[in-house]
């Protein structure tokens, strides 16, 4: 294994047990332990510390050792702790919240996009929806190029709004995406109607309508909503 494949497998590893509660906040761990288990150098397992602290999952301290932080201060749109929370036990509510972000800031990437995209980003975003549709007509909506032709039409979205903010986000949202998937919660033949939202609204921004662009945009992600909301009765 390389170097950087060997960097991500351990940080794998190690994240995936502080996201998942295996390792519980408080917890406190020293390197020359986490070098043991892991397998990996001194040299690495600082390396792999010195990025959970970035993401905050970890504070680490002379004399003390590394302590393992609450959920509270952890970064939440981190694309690596998103595919953590989706791998671990409490993936129901990971893949909620994220839809929840979803309908929030996607109808209004959209209206924004059919005001400030640009025509070549129009164009792209219209035949991104189109190979959708026929990708999805043909029962292949759990193919990996269903899923980067997904990925790449929602991450155009943001970024077409013109909206810095709501462009940082396209991680956030592909790993949502991916995510789906490898839940198997994409269907092969995805819903008729959720393709035509699609295409809809791609056409409002293509025309530059924002409140037909809104109003699809909406309906695509209320679609997805209403799939991994829990029954009413919590079971």
């Amino acid at each position: 294994m390389h170097g950087v494949e060997l960097h991500g497998a351990v940080l794998d590893r190690l994240g995936e047990s502080i996201a998942s509660g295996t390792r519980p906040p408080g917890t406190v761990l020293t390197l020359a332990g986490l070098e043991e288990e892991l397998g990996a150098s001194r040299t690495l397992v600082r390396e792999v510390v010195r990025v959970l602290e970035s993401m905050g999952l970890v504070e680490s301290r002379r004399r003390v050792g590394v302590t393992v932080l609450p959920p509270e201060s952890w970064n939440p749109f981190d694309p690596r702790l998103i595919r953590w929370r989706l791998g671990g036990p409490g993936r129901a509510a990971q893949l909620l919240a994220l839809t929840e972000l979803r309908s929030a800031i996607e109808p209004v990437a959209a209206r924004l996009a059919a005001v400030r995209a640009g025509d070549d980003e129009r164009a792209r975003l219209a035949g991104l929806a189109s190979r959708l549709r026929e990708l999805g007509e043909a029962g292949r909506g759990t193919d990996p190029e269903y899923l980067a032709v997904d990925t790449a039409y929602h991450r155009l979205l943001l970024e077409a709004s013109g909206n810095p903010m709501l462009a940082a986000l396209r991680d956030v949202v592909a790993e949502v995406l991916s995510g789906r998937t490898s839940l198997g919660l994409m269907p092969a033949d995805p819903e008729p109607a959720a393709l035509a939202h699609h295409e809809a609204t791609a056409a409002a921004v293509l025309a530059g309508d924002p409140a037909a662009a809104e109003e699809h945009a909406r309906a695509v992600v209320s679609e997805v909503l209403g799939g991994v909301q829990p029954p009413p009765d919590g079971r």
